[in-house]
Protein backbone atom coordinates (compact mmCIF):
# COMPACT_ATOMS: atom_id res chain seq x y z
CA UNK A 1 0.00 0.00 0.00
CA UNK A 2 2.93 2.61 0.50
CA UNK A 3 4.18 2.29 -2.90
CA UNK A 4 -0.05 2.65 -4.46
CA UNK A 5 -0.52 5.72 -1.94
CA UNK A 6 2.91 7.66 -3.25
CA UNK A 7 1.63 6.77 -6.96
CA UNK A 8 -1.48 8.26 -5.85
CA UNK A 9 -0.77 11.26 -4.39
CA UNK A 10 1.25 11.83 -7.49
CA UNK A 11 -1.80 11.13 -9.43
CA UNK A 12 -4.02 13.65 -7.43
CA UNK A 13 -1.20 16.15 -8.37
CA UNK A 14 -1.50 15.88 -11.81
CA UNK A 15 -3.51 18.72 -13.02
CA UNK A 16 -2.07 21.51 -10.79
CA UNK A 17 1.33 19.95 -11.96
CA UNK A 18 -0.38 20.71 -15.62
CA UNK A 19 -1.14 24.22 -14.25
CA UNK A 20 2.30 24.81 -13.39
CA UNK A 21 3.47 23.99 -17.11
CA UNK A 22 0.87 26.10 -18.88
CA UNK A 23 2.07 28.93 -16.49
CA UNK A 24 5.37 28.30 -17.46
CA UNK A 25 4.61 27.81 -21.44
CA UNK A 26 2.83 31.29 -20.90
CA UNK A 27 5.33 32.96 -19.12
CA UNK A 28 8.46 31.95 -20.83
CA UNK A 29 6.98 32.65 -23.94
CA UNK A 30 6.69 36.46 -22.86
CA UNK A 31 2.55 36.30 -23.93
CA UNK A 32 2.10 37.18 -19.51
CA UNK A 33 1.58 41.17 -19.72
CA UNK A 34 1.83 41.08 -16.01
CA UNK A 35 5.18 38.56 -16.54
CA UNK A 36 7.19 41.89 -15.24
CA UNK A 37 5.67 42.97 -12.14
CA UNK A 38 6.18 42.11 -8.95
CA UNK A 39 2.83 39.92 -8.31
CA UNK A 40 3.22 38.48 -11.76
CA UNK A 41 7.44 37.71 -10.62
CA UNK A 42 5.79 36.36 -7.08
CA UNK A 43 3.31 34.18 -9.01
CA UNK A 44 5.68 32.72 -11.29
CA UNK A 45 7.94 31.78 -8.95
CA UNK A 46 5.46 30.37 -6.64
CA UNK A 47 4.58 28.20 -9.78
CA UNK A 48 8.45 26.94 -10.53
CA UNK A 49 8.86 26.19 -6.42
CA UNK A 50 5.75 23.80 -6.40
CA UNK A 51 6.68 22.34 -9.68
CA UNK A 52 9.72 21.48 -8.60
CA UNK A 53 9.65 20.18 -5.08
CA UNK A 54 6.54 17.78 -6.08
CA UNK A 55 8.40 16.65 -9.74
CA UNK A 56 9.29 13.23 -10.04
CA UNK A 57 12.78 12.92 -11.52
CA UNK A 58 14.34 10.01 -13.44
CA UNK A 59 17.43 8.57 -13.61
CA UNK A 60 19.84 11.93 -14.25
CA UNK A 61 22.78 11.67 -17.02
CA UNK A 62 26.33 11.96 -15.45
CA UNK A 63 27.08 14.53 -18.58
CA UNK A 64 30.59 14.52 -17.96
CA UNK A 65 31.71 14.29 -21.92
CA UNK A 66 35.49 15.87 -21.13
CA UNK A 67 38.26 16.39 -18.77
CA UNK A 68 41.77 17.97 -18.41
CA UNK A 69 44.80 15.71 -18.36
CA UNK A 70 48.18 18.30 -18.20
CA UNK A 71 46.46 21.38 -19.45
CA UNK A 72 44.56 20.04 -22.46
CA UNK A 73 41.26 18.98 -22.50
CA UNK A 74 40.61 15.47 -23.47
CA UNK A 75 37.31 14.43 -24.51
CA UNK A 76 35.73 11.36 -22.57
CA UNK A 77 32.96 8.87 -23.53
CA UNK A 78 30.98 6.71 -21.11
CA UNK A 79 31.70 2.68 -21.89
CA UNK A 80 29.83 -0.35 -20.07
CA UNK A 81 32.32 -2.80 -19.95
CA UNK A 82 30.67 -5.80 -17.73
CA UNK A 83 27.14 -5.66 -17.66
CA UNK A 84 24.95 -7.35 -15.10
CA UNK A 85 21.10 -7.53 -13.51
CA UNK A 86 21.72 -4.84 -11.34
CA UNK A 87 24.92 -3.15 -12.09
CA UNK A 88 27.04 -2.33 -14.91
CA UNK A 89 30.88 -1.61 -14.74
CA UNK A 90 31.08 1.59 -16.22
CA UNK A 91 34.53 3.26 -17.69
CA UNK A 92 34.40 7.22 -18.12
CA UNK A 93 37.35 6.50 -20.97
CA UNK A 94 39.07 8.89 -22.48
CA UNK A 95 40.10 9.33 -26.10
CA UNK A 96 42.85 7.03 -27.04
CA UNK A 97 44.62 9.17 -29.17
CA UNK A 98 45.44 11.36 -26.34
CA UNK A 99 45.86 9.16 -23.60
CA UNK A 100 46.39 5.40 -24.66
CA UNK A 101 44.80 2.98 -21.98
CA UNK A 102 47.19 2.15 -19.64
CA UNK A 103 49.34 4.89 -19.44
CA UNK A 104 46.67 6.18 -15.99
CA UNK A 105 46.55 4.19 -13.04
CA UNK A 106 43.00 2.39 -12.95
CA UNK A 107 40.57 3.42 -9.88
CA UNK A 108 37.53 1.49 -9.46
CA UNK A 109 34.55 3.64 -7.61
CA UNK A 110 32.72 1.50 -5.72
CA UNK A 111 29.38 3.96 -5.43
CA UNK A 112 26.62 3.40 -2.73
CA UNK A 113 23.07 1.75 -2.96
CA UNK A 114 21.23 3.55 -0.76
CA UNK A 115 18.83 5.21 -2.46
CA UNK A 116 20.42 7.99 -5.00
CA UNK A 117 21.54 7.40 -8.05
CA UNK A 118 25.30 6.65 -8.95
CA UNK A 119 25.05 10.33 -10.89
CA UNK A 120 25.51 11.86 -7.02
CA UNK A 121 29.14 10.95 -7.30
CA UNK A 122 29.21 12.87 -10.24
CA UNK A 123 31.98 15.13 -8.56
CA UNK A 124 33.97 12.34 -7.65
CA UNK A 125 34.27 11.37 -10.63
CA UNK A 126 35.30 14.50 -11.99
CA UNK A 127 37.74 14.68 -9.66
CA UNK A 128 39.51 11.65 -9.99
CA UNK A 129 39.22 11.80 -14.03
CA UNK A 130 42.40 14.11 -14.85
CA UNK A 131 45.28 11.58 -13.42
CA UNK A 132 43.30 8.43 -13.39
CA UNK A 133 41.06 5.45 -15.67
CA UNK A 134 37.90 5.77 -13.85
CA UNK A 135 35.39 2.71 -13.71
CA UNK A 136 32.22 2.99 -11.23
CA UNK A 137 29.74 0.65 -10.25
CA UNK A 138 27.07 2.14 -11.66
CA UNK A 139 23.72 0.33 -10.11
CA UNK A 140 20.39 -0.37 -11.84
CA UNK A 141 17.45 0.79 -9.79
CA UNK A 142 15.50 -2.28 -8.83
CA UNK A 143 11.84 -1.25 -10.19
CA UNK A 144 12.93 -1.93 -13.52
CA UNK A 145 14.26 -5.15 -13.02
CA UNK A 146 11.43 -7.93 -13.79
CA UNK A 147 11.04 -9.99 -10.58
CA UNK A 148 11.21 -13.41 -12.21
CA UNK A 149 14.93 -12.57 -13.12
CA UNK A 150 15.68 -13.14 -9.23
CA UNK A 151 16.59 -11.27 -6.43
CA UNK A 152 20.13 -9.29 -4.81
CA UNK A 153 21.39 -9.27 -1.78
CA UNK A 154 24.22 -8.55 0.45
CA UNK A 155 26.59 -11.17 -0.68
CA UNK A 156 25.63 -10.65 -4.70
CA UNK A 157 27.23 -7.19 -3.60
CA UNK A 158 30.23 -7.99 -2.44
CA UNK A 159 30.08 -10.89 -5.13
CA UNK A 160 29.69 -7.88 -7.78
CA UNK A 161 32.80 -6.20 -5.70
CA UNK A 162 34.98 -9.36 -6.05
CA UNK A 163 33.81 -9.80 -10.14
CA UNK A 164 34.98 -5.82 -10.89
CA UNK A 165 38.56 -6.63 -9.22
CA UNK A 166 39.20 -9.67 -11.12
CA UNK A 167 38.01 -8.11 -14.27
CA UNK A 168 40.37 -5.41 -13.76
CA UNK A 169 42.80 -6.99 -12.75
CA UNK A 170 45.85 -6.67 -9.42
CA UNK A 171 47.14 -3.08 -10.46
CA UNK A 172 43.28 -1.35 -9.52
CA UNK A 173 42.64 1.02 -6.74
CA UNK A 174 39.08 0.93 -5.04
CA UNK A 175 37.83 3.38 -3.41
CA UNK A 176 34.53 2.64 -1.28
CA UNK A 177 32.08 5.86 -0.69
CA UNK A 178 30.10 5.08 2.66
CA UNK A 179 27.49 2.46 2.93
CA UNK A 180 29.91 -0.31 0.23
CA UNK A 181 32.53 0.58 2.76
CA UNK A 182 31.92 -2.84 4.41
CA UNK A 183 31.27 -5.09 1.11
CA UNK A 184 34.25 -4.19 -0.55
CA UNK A 185 36.64 -4.24 2.65
CA UNK A 186 35.01 -8.21 2.86
CA UNK A 187 35.67 -8.12 -1.28
CA UNK A 188 39.24 -7.47 -0.38
CA UNK A 189 39.15 -9.91 2.18
CA UNK A 190 37.97 -12.42 0.52
CA UNK A 191 40.45 -11.96 -2.39
CA UNK A 192 43.42 -12.19 0.26
CA UNK A 193 42.47 -15.49 1.07
CA UNK A 194 42.39 -16.76 -2.04
CA UNK A 195 45.63 -15.33 -2.98
CA UNK A 196 43.75 -14.23 -5.87
CA UNK A 197 46.32 -12.24 -8.06
CA UNK A 198 42.97 -9.61 -8.62
CA UNK A 199 44.01 -8.33 -4.63
CA UNK A 200 43.89 -4.30 -5.14
CA UNK A 201 47.18 -2.08 -4.94
CA UNK A 202 44.72 0.20 -2.58
CA UNK A 203 41.86 0.24 -0.67
CA UNK A 204 40.15 3.69 0.28
CA UNK A 205 37.61 3.57 2.47
CA UNK A 206 35.86 7.02 2.70
CA UNK A 207 32.73 7.90 5.53
CA UNK A 208 31.49 4.16 5.53
CA UNK A 209 29.83 2.14 8.80
CA UNK A 210 33.23 -0.31 9.30
CA UNK A 211 31.64 -0.43 13.19
CA UNK A 212 28.60 1.28 13.56
CA UNK A 213 28.53 1.05 17.37
CA UNK A 214 31.26 3.89 17.38
CA UNK A 215 29.49 6.86 18.51
CA UNK A 216 26.14 5.67 17.05
CA UNK A 217 24.05 8.83 15.52
CA UNK A 218 20.31 8.90 16.33
CA UNK A 219 19.43 7.06 12.91
CA UNK A 220 21.73 4.63 14.20
CA UNK A 221 20.13 3.74 17.34
CA UNK A 222 17.07 4.09 15.80
CA UNK A 223 17.45 1.29 13.01
CA UNK A 224 19.48 -0.74 15.66
CA UNK A 225 15.75 -0.84 17.27
CA UNK A 226 13.84 -2.12 14.52
CA UNK A 227 13.30 -6.05 14.11
CA UNK A 228 12.79 -7.19 10.82
CA UNK A 229 8.94 -7.86 10.86
CA UNK A 230 8.92 -3.55 11.51
CA UNK A 231 11.18 -3.08 8.67
CA UNK A 232 8.75 -5.56 6.76
CA UNK A 233 5.84 -3.90 7.29
CA UNK A 234 6.65 -0.34 7.63
CA UNK A 235 9.14 0.31 5.03
CA UNK A 236 9.22 -2.39 2.19
CA UNK A 237 7.01 -2.39 -0.66
CA UNK A 238 5.94 -4.13 -4.11
CA UNK A 239 6.63 -2.49 -7.17
CA UNK A 240 3.39 -1.35 -8.92
CA UNK A 241 2.38 -1.88 -12.45
CA UNK A 242 3.28 -0.09 -14.77
CA UNK A 243 7.56 -0.43 -13.74
CA UNK A 244 9.24 -3.52 -15.56
CA UNK A 245 9.63 -4.39 -11.89
CA UNK A 246 6.55 -5.19 -10.89
CA UNK A 247 5.19 -7.09 -7.33
CA UNK A 248 9.33 -7.05 -6.87
CA UNK A 249 9.91 -6.20 -3.10
CA UNK A 250 11.64 -2.95 -2.55
CA UNK A 251 12.44 -0.50 -0.44
CA UNK A 252 11.20 2.58 -1.68
CA UNK A 253 13.42 5.37 -2.92
CA UNK A 254 11.10 8.25 -1.53
CA UNK A 255 11.00 6.39 1.85
CA UNK A 256 14.80 7.01 2.19
CA UNK A 257 14.61 10.30 1.03
CA UNK A 258 11.80 11.21 3.22
CA UNK A 259 13.85 10.26 5.96
CA UNK A 260 16.84 12.82 4.77
CA UNK A 261 14.39 15.40 4.15
CA UNK A 262 13.31 15.63 7.71
CA UNK A 263 16.84 15.11 9.00
CA UNK A 264 17.79 18.30 7.80
CA UNK A 265 13.94 19.74 7.28
CA UNK A 266 14.98 23.52 8.79
CA UNK A 267 17.73 23.59 6.27
CA UNK A 268 15.47 22.62 3.14
CA UNK A 269 13.05 24.75 4.36
CA UNK A 270 15.57 27.92 3.95
CA UNK A 271 16.89 26.51 0.59
CA UNK A 272 13.75 26.34 -0.84
CA UNK A 273 12.29 29.77 0.76
CA UNK A 274 15.98 31.39 -0.81
CA UNK A 275 15.47 29.86 -4.36
CA UNK A 276 11.72 31.35 -4.29
CA UNK A 277 13.21 35.30 -3.32
CA UNK A 278 15.79 33.95 -6.20
CA UNK A 279 13.21 33.70 -8.67
CA UNK A 280 11.20 37.03 -8.14
CA UNK A 281 14.37 38.87 -7.85
CA UNK A 282 15.21 37.51 -11.00
CA UNK A 283 18.81 35.73 -10.04
CA UNK A 284 18.94 33.26 -12.46
CA UNK A 285 22.32 31.66 -11.96
CA UNK A 286 21.74 31.37 -8.25
CA UNK A 287 18.11 29.43 -9.61
CA UNK A 288 19.94 27.29 -11.72
CA UNK A 289 22.28 26.51 -9.01
CA UNK A 290 19.42 25.59 -6.53
CA UNK A 291 17.38 23.25 -9.38
CA UNK A 292 21.03 21.29 -10.47
CA UNK A 293 21.11 20.21 -6.85
CA UNK A 294 17.72 19.38 -6.00
CA UNK A 295 16.97 17.61 -9.64
CA UNK A 296 19.78 15.01 -8.42
CA UNK A 297 18.99 14.92 -4.89
CA UNK A 298 15.33 14.25 -5.39
CA UNK A 299 15.90 11.65 -7.65
CA UNK A 300 16.33 8.16 -6.16
CA UNK A 301 16.03 5.01 -7.26
CA UNK A 302 14.63 1.85 -4.94
CA UNK A 303 16.76 -1.28 -3.26
CA UNK A 304 15.99 -4.56 -3.83
CA UNK A 305 14.64 -5.92 -0.40
CA UNK A 306 17.31 -8.72 0.50
CA UNK A 307 19.66 -6.21 0.36
CA UNK A 308 18.23 -4.15 2.40
CA UNK A 309 16.85 -6.27 5.37
CA UNK A 310 20.34 -7.71 4.95
CA UNK A 311 22.74 -4.83 5.28
CA UNK A 312 20.31 -3.11 8.20
CA UNK A 313 21.28 -6.94 9.77
CA UNK A 314 24.63 -7.23 9.35
CA UNK A 315 25.96 -4.01 9.48
CA UNK A 316 23.76 -1.89 11.58
CA UNK A 317 22.20 -4.40 13.84
CA UNK A 318 24.72 -7.17 14.69
CA UNK A 319 28.19 -5.57 13.55
CA UNK A 320 28.83 -9.07 11.69
CA UNK A 321 32.05 -7.52 10.32
CA UNK A 322 33.34 -5.68 13.11
CA UNK A 323 32.81 -9.13 15.62
CA UNK A 324 34.59 -11.11 12.84
CA UNK A 325 31.18 -12.82 11.98
CA UNK A 326 30.31 -11.79 8.54
CA UNK A 327 30.11 -14.63 6.00
CA UNK A 328 29.98 -14.58 2.51
CA UNK A 329 27.96 -17.71 1.12
CA UNK A 330 28.53 -19.26 4.10
CA UNK A 331 32.60 -18.17 4.26
CA UNK A 332 34.13 -16.57 7.06
CA UNK A 333 35.61 -13.05 5.66
CA UNK A 334 38.83 -12.06 7.52
CA UNK A 335 40.35 -8.96 6.87
CA UNK A 336 43.56 -9.97 8.73
CA UNK A 337 43.92 -12.02 5.57
CA UNK A 338 44.64 -8.90 3.64
CA UNK A 339 48.54 -8.23 3.34
CA UNK A 340 49.13 -6.91 -0.09
CA UNK A 341 46.46 -3.95 -0.11
CA UNK A 342 47.56 -0.68 1.46
CA UNK A 343 44.66 1.12 3.15
CA UNK A 344 43.58 4.70 3.42
CA UNK A 345 40.66 5.78 5.31
CA UNK A 346 38.91 9.07 5.47
CA UNK A 347 36.74 10.71 7.80
CA UNK A 348 34.86 13.90 8.36
CA UNK A 349 34.86 15.51 11.29
CA UNK A 350 31.10 17.06 11.18
CA UNK A 351 29.53 13.59 9.61
CA UNK A 352 26.65 13.25 11.29
CA UNK A 353 26.00 9.79 9.06
CA UNK A 354 28.76 7.26 9.90
CA UNK A 355 31.06 10.00 12.42
CA UNK A 356 34.51 9.85 12.99
CA UNK A 357 35.67 6.83 14.66
CA UNK A 358 33.44 3.84 12.86
CA UNK A 359 35.69 4.35 9.18
CA UNK A 360 39.09 3.96 11.03
CA UNK A 361 37.94 1.11 12.72
CA UNK A 362 39.34 -0.69 9.57
CA UNK A 363 42.51 -0.61 10.61
CA UNK A 364 42.30 -2.92 13.73
CA UNK A 365 40.25 -5.43 11.81
CA UNK A 366 43.71 -5.46 8.99
CA UNK A 367 46.44 -5.92 11.43
CA UNK A 368 48.45 -7.52 8.68
CA UNK A 369 48.79 -4.55 6.68
CA UNK A 370 52.42 -3.15 7.24
CA UNK A 371 51.92 0.09 8.79
CA UNK A 372 53.61 2.19 6.88
CA UNK A 373 51.03 0.66 3.94
CA UNK A 374 48.24 2.20 6.35
CA UNK A 375 47.16 6.06 6.80
CA UNK A 376 43.78 7.55 7.81
CA UNK A 377 42.91 11.26 7.22
CA UNK A 378 40.30 13.23 9.42
CA UNK A 379 39.36 15.90 7.67
CA UNK A 380 37.64 18.18 10.91
CA UNK A 381 35.51 20.62 8.40
CA UNK A 382 33.73 18.31 6.48
CA UNK A 383 29.81 16.66 7.01
CA UNK A 384 28.86 13.34 5.13
CA UNK A 385 28.72 14.51 1.44
CA UNK A 386 31.79 16.62 1.50
CA UNK A 387 34.26 14.16 2.23
CA UNK A 388 33.34 13.05 -1.52
CA UNK A 389 32.14 15.90 -2.90
CA UNK A 390 32.30 19.42 -3.14
CA UNK A 391 35.64 22.28 -2.84
CA UNK A 392 37.33 20.47 0.02
CA UNK A 393 37.18 17.32 -1.64
CA UNK A 394 38.97 18.26 -4.41
CA UNK A 395 41.14 20.68 -2.75
CA UNK A 396 42.01 18.66 0.37
CA UNK A 397 40.75 14.88 0.23
CA UNK A 398 41.44 14.25 -3.18
CA UNK A 399 44.94 14.83 -3.41
CA UNK A 400 45.41 12.69 -0.60
CA UNK A 401 44.32 10.03 -2.18
CA UNK A 402 45.85 10.27 -5.51
CA UNK A 403 48.88 10.72 -3.31
CA UNK A 404 48.11 7.82 -1.73
CA UNK A 405 47.61 5.37 -4.77
CA UNK A 406 50.70 6.89 -6.05
CA UNK A 407 53.08 5.98 -3.73
CA UNK A 408 51.44 2.79 -3.17
CA UNK A 409 51.17 1.57 -6.72
CA UNK A 410 52.26 -1.67 -8.39
CA UNK A 411 52.23 -0.30 -12.02
CA UNK A 412 52.91 2.70 -14.02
Amino acid sequence: MLYHAYELTHAALAPMKALCRAENTITENGLNPWAETPPGRALHAAFQLFDGVTGRYGRPAWGIDETTVEGAVVAVVEEVQVCSLFCDLLRFAKDDDVVPTGTQPKVLIVVPLSGHYPTLLRGTVEAMLPDHDVYVTDWRDARDVPVALGGFDLDDYIETVMDALRFLGPDVHVMAVCQPAVPVLAAVALTAAEDDPSQPATMTLMGGPIDARVDPTPANMMIAGRDRGWLESAVVSHVPWPHAGVFRRVYPGFVQLSGFLFKNLERHIDAQVTYFNDLVKGDGDSADQHRAFYEEFLAVMDLPVEFFLQTVERVFQNFDLARGTLTHRGRIVDPAMIRNTALLTVEGGRDDICPPGQTVAAHDLCPNIPADRQDNYLHADVGHYGVFNGRRWRNDIQPRIAAFMAENSRAL
